[in-house]
Order: C-alpha cells, then structure tokens, then sequence
C-alpha cells in the first residue's frame, strides 16, 4: 500500500517506510548418539513436534543414520523452548540425546 503524500506550501512530503526484514527462522534438529533408544527418539518427535508415528520414525531413521534429523523449523522463541523441554526431558529419561537450534 502506497503512503499517502503530505502537502504543506506546495511541497510533496511523503512518510518514510523503513525496510523491515522478516525475522529468523531456526530449524530445531535432534543428533544422533550411541546410547539413546531409537523408540526414546521417536517419542520425543511424537510429544513435542506433534508428528506421527511415520514421519516420528522417518526423522529418527535420518538422526541414525546420517548424524542428525531436523524436527520443524520455527521462530527463536518456539525454538529455543523446544530446545530446552527435549533436552530436559531426555536427561530425566537418563539419555544423552541432543537436541539443538540452527538458523535457516
């Protein structure tokens, strides 16, 4: 939507639109380690991404075998709190899984 010009003595004043870029989006992804339990993983994705059990075990199945799997991609907050539970909620379960936040 184009600003609406001002008119004062003759002069054309238009209002200044600053350049706002969109914010950040950050991808929460899971690594891959020897001791966590490949349905421990698949849990995680079903509890806090919300994903079903296929798509839960299709990113387990890429944290395994090629080192880590992307979760969802999300703002800052949204991640960094997703961060946190499933780091949390792994070391209560006594398991070493990562979970980490990457800027897309």
């Amino acid at each position: 939507m184009p600003s609406q010009p001002f008119q004062d003595d003759g002069v054309v004043l238009e209002t200044a639109r600053p350049k706002v870029k969109p914010p950040k989006r950050y991808q929460v992804v899971l690594l891959n380690d020897d001791f966590t339990p490949m349905d421990f993983v698949v849990d995680v994705l079903t509890r806090f991404f919300g994903m079903d059990e296929a798509k839960a075990n299709a990113v387990m199945l890429a944290v395994h075998t090629k080192g880590k799997g992307t979760c969802g991609v999300y703002s800052r907050e949204v991640a960094e709190m997703k961060v946190m539970q499933v780091n949390q909620y792994a070391r209560e379960h006594q398991h070493p899984l990562q979970c980490e936040m990457e800027v897309v």
